[in-house]
């Protein structure tokens, strides 16, 4: 079975292959095989390669190692491996209670590449910031966490509604009246400014 990478290519390469004719010999459009193979070469395949090259590049930034591959957030994927589960990333991360290779995009997909058009929008802003502009320091979430990434996996969960102080407080919870991140309840999160007070968790693989 071709990989979408591969087919990325042979689309690419036909697209190319496919354009030197034309280059070569412009007349070949006036006819009317010609104006339809144009069309293909011009058009359709550049647009297929387009398509899957997003598909794949979509994907690719869900991986936790490219969230991670900016030099400027190394220290919230070390806050990662902190040894203490009272911080909630760590706990989440390095009890595998979120798929590891997607960690990032598990608990921030309302504020990454996959939510609304705004929350597009502002993903992409992170990568041309990274590249061309100054990234905000310290770095802070454009809103405040919403709950409904929490809730999106705790809510149903028996050790989650069979805690009295949930219960008491779930409908605040569920419209976002009271954060899951209140001092007091889940406040340690990424914890990056005191890094260098803790220590932290090694996996043995």
């Amino acid at each position: 079975m071709v990989s979408p990478q591969s087919l990325l290519f042979i689309l690419i390469g036909a697209s190319i292959a496919l354009i030197l004719p034309f280059l070569v010999r412009p007349g070949i459009a006036v006819s009317r095989e010609g104006k339809i193979l144009a069309f293909a070469a011009f058009f359709i395949l550049p647009v297929l390669a387009a398509s899957i090259g997003a598909s794949e590049h979509f994907e690719r930034s869900k991986q936790t190692r490219f969230c991670l591959s900016c030099h400027i957030m190394a220290p919230w994927g070390k806050s990662l491996y902190v040894d203490d589960l009272s911080h909630l990333p760590a706990a989440h991360f390095q009890n595998h209670r979120i798929p590891v290779d997607v960690a990032c995009y598990t608990c921030h997909s309302d504020y990454a590449m996959y939510g609304t058009l705004s929350t597009k929008l502002e993903g992409l802003h992170h990568v041309y910031v990274n590249y061309f502009g100054t990234p905000m320091n310290p770095i802070r979430l454009y809103h405040p966490y919403d709950n409904a990434a929490c809730l999106h996996c705790h809510l149903g969960a028996r050790s989650f509604e069979s805690d009295p102080l949930h219960v008491a407080i779930m409908a605040d919870l569920k419209g976002n009246k009271l954060s899951c991140l209140s001092s007091g309840c889940h406040d340690k999160a990424h914890d990056v400014a005191a890094l260098d007070q803790q220590k932290f968790w090694t996996p043995t693989d």
